[in-house]
């Protein structure tokens, strides 16, 4: 039964996040809320995870969650079910892609898409900027403005902001420097 649920859960985010990989975040917040099958916070980690593996982050997230929910069958079932839809209109789009090319229609169901996409993808950033950055549940038990914050994690955030718009390096510099720093901090 949790293979069905699991294809079922991804078929539809497949279906719906348009737009890439991180349009699926608030899918996979739904998810976690909805089913319980990981924490809210875990997404941020899952993420990270994604970001740092090959292949497209919905993949991964997909194949992640449903290798934790139920081994690596459960990782397939997930990965089946949010690649099927794509898959399933990419092939009918080429079959009919001189029907579709220059449709007035499809432009206009495009020029919708486009900031609702964007509007998905920001929401997204928010909510994790919101579970790495801040620690609104310490907040709650202080009542102290400071406690919202957590600095070091800002503050490593805006230098890693600057250093990409600055040095302009391949992002994977910057994961495997960011890996690297959060194992030697921890120690």
């Amino acid at each position: 039964m949790i293979y069905l649920q699991l294809f079922w859960e991804f078929l539809k985010i497949g279906l719906f996040a348009v737009g890439g990989g991180m349009a699926t975040l608030p899918f996979l917040q739904r998810l976690s809320v909805s089913t319980g099958w990981f924490p809210p916070s875990l997404i941020t980690d899952m993420i990270a995870i994604s970001e740092s593996t090959p292949g497209p982050i919905g993949i991964n997230m997909a194949t992640y969650v449903g290798c934790s929910i139920a081994g690596v069958p459960g990782g397939i079932v997930a990965t089946l079910g949010e690649v099927l839809p794509s898959v399933i209109i990419v092939v009918i789009v080429s079959m009919s892609l001189e029907k579709f090319r220059g449709s007035k229609l499809v432009d206009s169901a495009f020029y919708g898409l486009r900031p609702a996409v964007t509007g998905l993808i920001a929401a997204a950033g928010v909510s994790v900027a919101q579970v790495s950055m801040f620690q609104l549940g310490l907040y709650q038990q202080t009542g102290v403005l400071l406690d919202f914050f957590d600095f070091k994690k800002l503050i490593y955030f805006v230098l890693v902001f600057v250093a990409i718009k600055k040095f302009k390096k391949h992002p994977i510099v910057y994961i495997a420097i960011s890996a690297l720093l959060g194992i030697l901090l921890a120690f």
